[in-house]
């Protein structure tokens, strides 16, 4: 089993894995432009020992590989963490109250942040992190914002391949540009007024979530019934019914949200991303089921179950699909992790014989295309999705030709109403 996550910064070249054995391992990887350099520092396995791999890493490993970079001259640059720079910035930030307050999985974020951008290479050698706040300007960090989304990737062959990582660049210059707000009100007077990373005016990724259509969703759960995986079936249709998320099927629903005694007709529904918690009537007002197949699935889950989570695995003790990592102390759970659930279902996609680049979120949006296509207004797509905001929904529906067709059907029925007939 995968161990739990860790919340640990790591120095340059360091990198942290998780071992057959258990536990993490920590390795230092010399970069490919260094090594086709011909850098005498080579790369090496660090040991499982976290204090030991950063002492290794930051006494030997990293001054040595900085004296090569430079030619055998000392780096010009002062000593790490040196007050006025923006490693120092960092540095001050995570010792700050309302850094540690952060769950887990949002420190972890704003360390990739700091990864990304303080060690960022310069022209004349030196790592962004070693620069004195005072040289950083907004034309800095507009340049880097363009640089940093192109990452290239030599493959197996030896041929480079480009792709963006716009997202995680997004997501490093609003961790850079928090550290520095807590840090100037935390040292005032220590950084320049103006904030570089601020008002950047950062752009949405162009990347889609592929959007299933409702044809895959059957073939999904069909194979999924197959590899007797039952419960990523019913997940895959409530996320197509319910448009909800994975925290919300695998981590939130319990089987006392679906039909309780004081609400028989209903299921109880929370959105853990937008905290929105509400009620679905499972009946029109004739008495007939809206979502007949999905009840029958959950109400034959329910016959069996006295509480607990609605959905869990199909094999051994039944225990949750997702797991849920612990730091810094056994008794603080971290986020859901749903790498076992996202490696499951990319299984049955493939055993499907479905597009590769389908995953789970793939049925929710293919939902909420389904809203768009029946024509639904926007006040039905809120309800239905729980946003708060119809600025979202377009990230959700999908533009589809059946939209398009409809719509021009309306225009033409609308332009014969008044009498003005086109041939």
């Amino acid at each position: 089993m995968k161990p739990p996550r860790s919340a640990l910064p790591l120095p340059r070249y360091v990198e942290r894995k998780p071992l057959k054995s258990g536990g993490w391992g920590y390795f230092f990887h010399v970069p490919s432009w260094a090594k086709k350099a011909g850098c005498t520092v080579h790369s090496e396995r660090l040991g499982t020992d976290y204090k030991a791999a950063i002492l290794r890493a930051e006494a030997v490993l990293l001054p040595d590989f900085d004296a090569w970079r430079t030619g055998g001259k000392a780096l010009a640059a002062s000593p790490p963490n040196a007050v006025g720079t923006l490693d120092w910035m960092f540095a001050e930030y995570r010792s700050d109250r309302r850094y540690a307050k952060l769950d887990p999985k949002s420190k972890r974020n704003h360390e990739v942040g700091f990864k990304l951008v303080g060690g960022y290479v310069l022209k004349d050698g030196k790592r962004l992190g070693e620069k004195r706040l005072t040289a950083i300007d907004t034309a800095l960090t507009d340049d880097l914002y363009e640089k940093l989304p192109i990452l290239k990737i030599t493959d197996a062959v030896g041929n480079v391949i480009e792709r963006e990582r716009r997202t995680t660049v997004n997501h490093a210059m609003k961790s850079c540009r928090r550290a520095w707000n807590v840090v100037a009100r935390r040292h005032p007077g220590r950084l320049p007024l103006v904030n570089p990373f601020s008002q950047m005016g950062l752009r949405s990724s162009n990347c889609e979530t592929p959007t299933a259509a409702y044809e895959e969703l059957v073939a999904f759960r069909t194979k999924a019934v197959e590899l007797g995986l039952p419960s990523l079936a019913t997940a895959a249709l409530i996320g197509w019914e319910w448009l909800q998320r994975e925290t919300d099927i695998f981590a939130t629903f319990d089987v006392s949200h679906y039909r309780p005694k004081g609400r028989p007709n209903m299921v109880r529904i929370i959105d853990e991303k937008t905290r929105q918690k509400g009620w679905i009537p499972l009946f029109d007002d004739a008495g007939a089921p809206v979502y007949p197949e999905l009840m029958a699935e959950l109400d034959a889950i329910k016959r069996d179950r006295i509480g607990g989570l609605m959905l869990c695995r199909d094999w051994g003790e039944r225990g949750p699909w997702p797991t849920w990592p612990t730091w810094p102390k056994p008794d603080q759970p971290d986020q859901p992790d749903f790498t076992h659930v996202s490696r499951k279902v990319k299984e049955v996609i493939r055993a499907a014989g479905l597009r590769d680049e389908l995953s789970f979120t793939s049925f929710r949006h293919g939902g909420s295309t389904e809203g768009g296509d029946a024509e639904l207004t926007d006040r039905e797509m809120l309800a239905q999705g729980r946003h708060t905001t119809v600025k979202v929904l377009p990230k959700y529906t999908k533009r589809t030709t059946r939209q398009i067709v409809n719509g021009a059907k309306k225009r033409r029925a609308a332009r014969t109403k008044e009498g003005h007939l086109s041939e």
